[in-house]
């Protein structure tokens, strides 16, 4: 038996960070990239290491370098955590698992740590792989959460649901993480929207920006557990900013959407100490007359423009940075 899954890159286009402070985010999950998952039956169970795990090095340049852009442990040990959070959680739901072993291996193409969901793909398209292989049945809308316990509760990463929900349910979807809802019956409230009434998108990336999210997200998750009243508040707003959003999207005015994206950026970075570097990515669309913001918690950006004559010029402006910019395609 072998059983494949992939699982897409994703941008945050509104909302983002307050999917991990009980906010409001809008994401959308895009085919460019993707993170794909084999797994086959075997006598032992056994992680195969991809290409991108790499133990042989020409040089100690060459292997700092793959250490900036893969961080020091690749995808082994998201492999590894998602399959002990599977066990764990059918253990504790009484799902019987047959006995018998498997091989896993994966490949990706997600541009690693700046911002596009990279390792949560990797943990999205193992556990569904592992869902087949077991015949287990979990819950869609309980999937994110256990996705988001490998990283989070195994690994100790700061993190969101936003990635895990749109990397499960994929297309466009604006999600409220409301407090009540998590608390009380595990999971938020995921609507999925049309995105026929996006406007034109564009999605550009840098990879020498690359810093996982861990990074990125624990002093402010420090503040917002002291209740920092700063904090609070720019989540208060971030999760206003993706409820217009959402709104104007179902009466499909979608072309209005942009300068809320540039509230999102603008609120962000009151309050977060930014790269300059991440920072230019976004200043230099806005000098274009494009709108944008970061796509995760830096590295790539996403924005929205009016025409081809602009998008002309975002394509000149990111290539005195080397930065790559492409037009998404929209996983649905």
């Amino acid at each position: 038996m072998i059983c494949e899954a992939t699982a897409y890159a994703r941008a945050g286009l509104v909302g983002n960070p307050s999917d991990g402070y009980f906010g409001k985010t809008i994401s959308f999950a895009i085919r460019d990239f993707s993170a794909k998952v084999t797994l086959y039956e075997s006598p032992d169970l056994e992680i195969v290491p991809s290409f991108q795990d790499g133990f042989k090095y020409a040089s100690m340049r060459e292997m700092r370098e793959d250490v900036k852009v893969q961080g020091y442990y690749g995808g082994i040990r998201l492999m590894k955590a998602t399959i002990c959070k599977f066990d764990e959680y059918c253990e504790r739901n009484r799902i019987e698992l047959p006995g018998r072993n498997f091989s896993i291996r994966y490949r990706s193409t997600i541009p690693q740590r700046v911002g596009l969901a990279g390792s949560s793909a990797l943990v999205t398209a193992t556990l569904s792989c592992l869902m087949e292989f077991y015949e287990a049945d979990i819950p869609k809308e309980i999937q994110p959460n256990l996705t988001l316990s490998v990283e989070r509760d195994e690994l100790g990463i700061a993190a969101g649901l936003q990635d895990r929900v749109i990397q499960v349910y994929e297309g466009l979807v604006f999600m409220d993480f409301d407090r009540a809802l998590l608390e009380g019956r595990g999971y938020g409230e995921y609507e999925e929207l049309d995105p026929a009434y996006l406007p034109k998108l564009f999605i550009a990336y840098r990879t020498d920006l690359a810093e996982g999210s861990e990074v990125f997200h624990n002093n402010i998750r420090d503040r917002w557990l002291a209740s920092d009243p700063e904090v609070v508040e720019a989540m208060h707003d971030f999760a206003s900013y993706a409820q217009t959003v959402r709104d104007l999207l179902v009466a499909e005015r979608g072309n209005e959407i942009g300068p809320w994206m540039d509230k999102n950026f603008d609120r962000r970075l009151s309050i977060f100490e930014l790269d300059p570097k991440n920072v230019d990515m976004v200043m230099r669309a806005r000098s274009v007359g494009a709108h944008c913001k970061f796509a995760g918690s830096g590295g790539a950006v996403v924005g929205c423009y009016e025409d081809d004559a602009i998008y002309e010029k975002l394509e000149q402006v990111y290539a005195e940075t080397g930065a790559v910019i492409f037009k998404p395609d929209i996983a649905v």
